[in-house]
């Protein structure tokens, strides 16, 4: 039977599939931790408050990436390369989404609209952070090797998710409206796009790790093209609406530790 449990279950049960997932996940999560540090080293004098969020924001995701680091030791696995057509948050660099590398890696500082930039891509990215962590939670929270930091991430993938939702509504009433829809559409239309390839690279690439015969890739391919045309035409809209979060103030103190792994 084909489903996100048997999939993931799959993964979790052989540790070539499971050394690339982490893998992926880990230099995903640490390329944020840095990209979130440089945002909040260039914050532009008129949005200085936002500099600690920013930093705890990227000191979350460097967590995230010790987390699955920390994994993959715990089974005695060394990290192996990412593949270019897996890393989602290259790729949606390239679609020129986001605040390039280049421009974060000079010490001038950045514009209020590249803080728009910036937080009209992490609210269309976590938001899918934020889905599949949930997912993730609901079929292993529990789990005696994963539970705990599935757990942790999912949770600090909700505040991240909240954190762009209240940011981006109060610079909304600050007059930036046009310019946050503006950002939120172009996001997200490149968005699903990248999340569809990579999901095809991750699904190909697992495929040969765990032996899957070519209707099986066949069939859940043909199951990434329906997502895809779903979200081009109705999904899309859940990731770029605005609207006051339950959890207030979500990244206002300071970041959790990663928890040790025996």
């Amino acid at each position: 039977m084909l489903s996100a449990r048997s999939f993931f279950q799959e993964i979790l049960d052989n540790d070539d599939a499971y050394r690339l997932f982490c893998s992926i996940a880990a230099s995903g999560e640490t390329q944020g931790g840095w990209e979130n540090a440089r945002i909040a080293a260039l914050v532009p004098e008129s949005q200085r408050a936002l500099a600690p969020k920013i930093a705890r924001h990227g000191a979350d995701e460097d967590k995230h990436g010790r987390i699955f680091q920390a994994l993959l030791r715990k089974r005695g696995l060394e990290p192996c390369e990412v593949p270019g057509d897996t890393d989602y948050t290259m790729l949606l660099e390239r679609h020129g989404i986001g605040l390039a590398h280049a421009r974060l890696q000079a010490d001038t500082p950045l514009s209020e609209q590249d803080i728009i930039t910036y937080l009209a891509h992490s609210r269309v990215t976590e938001q899918r952070a934020s889905e599949q962590m949930r997912m993730l939670l609901r079929y292993f929270g529990d789990h005696p090797e994963l539970g705990r930091a599935v757990r942790m991430i999912s949770d600090d993938e909700d505040n991240h998710l909240a954190y762009c939702h209240e940011e981006l509504l109060r610079l909304a009433r600050a007059g930036h409206g046009p310019a946050i829809h503006r950002t939120l559409h172009t996001c997200v239309r490149a968005e699903l796009a990248v999340y569809r390839d990579v999901s095809l690279a991750v699904m190909a690439r697992m495929g040969e790790v765990l032996g899957w015969s070519g209707a099986r890739g066949r069939l859940l391919a043909a199951g990434i093209h329906a997502a895809y045309r779903y979200e081009r035409v109705h999904g899309w809209r859940r990731m770029v609406s605005l609207a006051s979060p339950e959890r207030r103030d979500p990244l206002g103190g300071p970041a959790t530790t990663a928890p040790e792994f025996a």
